[in-house]
């Protein structure tokens, strides 16, 4: 039935119809339209072409859903944050999101070592905001953490072992300063399948 309403609104849109079209099938969306327009609870998040939209979002929100990730946040703001309840939070996440146990623990790892063992150690009074997104089109995981201060590349640190821990359990790790911001370090790791 899909298919067959697809098709004639592509016979409609090939007559040069003007014709506003909600749905979810953005792969049709995106082979169709002529000018897309994303909303989350009544509001316009983006407006663009299909290309602008579904290839380079300007907003957070769209290009989670263009691609399809599930997200998880946790902001570390000491050392006695509850890491016990970050790992069950990371563990029912990975549930959720279908991600293979092999991918769930090198989750576990990259987030442990980097903040428990090196940046925690060395960071004073800033937060750590962690970023986890799953994509269950590429079947990738990533991590992006975030934090203050003075510039401090973890690849950079003193701990070895929670370094070679790190290189082991991620395909690219990445660090960017850009010294502007509150939360101007920035590292992004792909985790290995």
């Amino acid at each position: 039935m899909v298919g067959e309403v697809q098709a004639v609104i592509r016979d409609l849109a090939g007559t040069g119809k003007t014709m506003m079209i909600v749905t979810h099938e953005m792969n049709f969306a995106r082979s169709i339209c002529n000018r897309v327009f994303y909303m989350d609870q009544g509001i316009i998040l983006e407006d663009g072409t299909p290309e602008q939209v579904f290839s380079h979002p300007l907003n957070e929100q769209t290009r989670r859903f263009v691609r399809k990730l599930k997200v998880l946040e946790l902001l570390i703001e000491s050392r006695e944050y509850d890491f016990a309840g970050a790992g069950t939070a990371i563990d029912l996440y990975c549930l959720r999101s279908n991600i293979p146990p092999r991918i769930k623990y090198r989750i576990h790892l990259v987030f442990e070592e980097l903040v428990q063992q090196i940046l925690l150690p060395v960071l004073d009074r800033t937060a750590i905001h962690a970023a986890m997104e799953y994509s269950e089109d590429q079947e990738t995981a990533t991590i992006t953490f975030a934090y203050g201060g003075e510039r401090f590349d973890p690849t950079a640190g003193e701990n070895d072992l929670a370094r070679t821990v790190l290189t082991r359990s991620v395909n690219e790790f990445t660090y960017n300063y850009t010294g502007d911001e509150e939360l101007s370090n920035t590292v992004c790791a792909v985790i290995r399948p």
